[in-house]
C-alpha cells in the first residue's frame, strides 16, 4: 500500500511540474452581468465548490419549495445508511394529507413506497409527500425540522433556517442562493437523486382509477442539454426561484436564482448562467471519487486498519485556456480512531494547494465498516504478536 500511495503522490507531482504556470485569478466575477432581474444568484462548480459567479449570494430570502432540497438530502442520507429502502411503504397521516399548495393528493392512511414519495417530491414538489417522509424519518414534522437545522449547522451554512420541510411561507423560514447551492451540491453526492430530479414526466398510482400524471416543475430538464435537476420554488413572497444543475464535458455546476419576476424570466436567466459557466470554465480531475489514498489504523477493531478513499473527486477549476502548476496535497487523518466505524464515515480530509492557496478540500472516508473486536479477537492478536 505504501508503494501505491507513493506512486499516487509522484504522479500528482509529475503532473503538476509538466504544466505551464497560471496567473492568479478571481473566483467570483462581479464584472459579469447575469440574472439581472433576480434578487440573488450564484453558480458553483460541483467537485470543488468554487464560486464561478455570484450576485447578492448571501442575502436571506424565502426559498419556497427549494426547501425540499434539504428534505431530499435527509431522505437520501437515510437510504445511504440503510435505514430506508426504496420499496419500503410510507403511511400518510392526517396531517401530511392536509398540506396545501403543490401536492400529489395523498389521502389519510394511503401508502406509497419511498421511491414513489421521492417522485412526488422531486418531480411534482408535493408538500404532502414531503411531510409524509418527514414523519417517516423523524416521527413528527417538528422533529424532522430540527434535523434539517442540525444539518444546516453541520454544513456550515450561515444564512439559512427552516421552519418546515416544504417551503410553505412561515416566519423565520429563509435561506440564501449560496446556501441553497451548497445544499444542492451535497444532495448531488448521491447520484441516485438525479434519476428523480432529472425525470420530466412520470405517473403515480399507475393502472388504477386514481392515476396521477407528474410533470416536472423544472422545465430545464427537458429543454437544456445536460440538465437533470434540482428544484424550483414559488410563492407570492419568494417569487420565482430555481436551483438547477447540469453536466457537460465532465463538469457539473449548481446554479441558483432567487426572486425572479416570472417563471419565463427565471428559466431564461438560468439558461444564460449555465451557458456562461460551460463556455468560460473547465474542470481538471486529479483524483477520482472513491480512489484509495491511504490506510488508517483502527484501534480495537476486528480489522487492524481500513482503506481511506475520497468521498468526491479531487479537481481544479480553470478558465478555458488556462493551466495550473505546483500542486501539492496534504492528507490529514483523524487520530485515535476506535472501532466500530461505518462505511462512508469521514476520517480525514485531503487539502489540495497551489503554493499557500487552498484550491479544494475533499473529505476522506472509510471504504468499509469495521466492527468492534471481541476480547477473544484481541487476545488472539496479542498472542500472535509473540510468535
Amino acid at each position: 500500500m505504501k508503494k501505491v500511495v507513493l506512486t499516487l503522490l509522484s504522479s500528482v507531482m509529475i503532473f503538476s511540474l509538466s504544466l505551464p504556470k497560471v496567473n492568479a485569478r478571481e473566483t467570483k466575477n462581479s464584472d459579469v452581468s447575469l440574472a439581472r432581474n433576480a434578487l440573488s444568484s450564484v453558480i458553483i462548480e460541483q467537485d470543488t465548490g468554487e464560486i464561478l459567479y455570484e450576485k447578492e449570494a448571501r442575502k436571506e430570502l424565502p426559498p419556497a419549495s427549494m426547501t425540499k432540497i434539504m428534505t431530499m438530502l435527509l431522505i437520501m442520507e437515510e437510504i445511504n445508511k440503510g435505514k430506508l429502502k426504496l420499496d419500503e411503504k410510507v403511511m400518510t397521516s392526517e396531517h401530511a394529507a392536509s398540506m396545501g399548495g403543490s401536492q400529489i393528493f395523498l389521502e389519510p392512511g394511503e401508502e406509497m413506497t419511498v421511491k414513489e414519495m421521492l417522485k412526488g417530491i422531486a418531480i411534482a414538489s408535493g408538500n404532502d409527500a414531503s411531510v409524509a417522509m418527514a414523519e417517516k424519518i423523524s416521527g413528527t414534522e417538528e422533529a424532522f425540522v430540527d434535523l434539517m437545522n442540525k444539518k444546516v449547522k453541520q454544513l456550515g451554512l450561515k444564512n439559512t433556517h427552516f421552519e418546515n420541510p416544504t417551503g410553505l411561507p412561515a416566519p423565520g423560514h429563509y435561506s440564501s442562493a449560496y446556501d441553497m447551492a451548497i445544499m444542492g451540491r451535497e444532495l448531488l453526492k448521491y447520484p441516485l437523486i438525479t434519476k428523480f430530479t432529472g425525470t420530466y414526466e412520470d405517473y403515480l398510482r399507475k393502472d388504477t382509477e386514481k392515476q396521477f400524471w407528474l410533470v416536472n416543475t423544472n422545465k430545464l430538464v427537458r429543454f437544456y442539454p445536460g440538465a437533470d435537476g434540482l428544484k424550483t420554488g414559488f410563492t407570492a413572497e419568494a417569487k420565482y426561484c430555481l436551483t438547477a444543475t447540469a453536466k457537460k464535458n465532465n463538469m457539473r455546476v449548481v446554479s441558483v436564482i432567487m426572486g425572479a419576476p416570472t417563471s419565463k424570466e427565471r428559466n431564461a436567466q438560468m439558461t444564460n448562467m449555465l451557458d456562461y459557466a460551460f463556455n468560460q470554465y473547465q474542470v481538471k480531475q486529479l483524483i477520482k471519487q472513491g480512489e484509495n489514498v491511504k490506510r488508517l489504523n483502527i484501534s480495537k477493531g476486528k480489522s487492524k486498519d481500513v482503506n481511506v478513499v475520497t468521498k468526491s473527486p479531487v479537481s481544479v477549476v480553470l478558465k478555458k485556456g488556462e493551466a495550473i502548476n505546483k500542486l501539492t496535497k496534504d492528507i490529514k487523518l483523524s487520530k485515535n480512531i476506535q472501532a466500530p466505524i461505518q462505511k462512508g464515515q469521514v476520517v480525514g480530509v485531503l487539502v489540495l494547494k497551489q503554493g499557500s492557496k487552498v484550491l479544494s478540500k475533499t473529505e476522506l472516508v472509510a471504504n468499509k465498516s469495521v466492527s468492534k473486536a471481541s476480547w477473544y479477537d484481541l487476545f488472539k492478536r496479542t498472542v500472535g504478536g509473540f510468535n
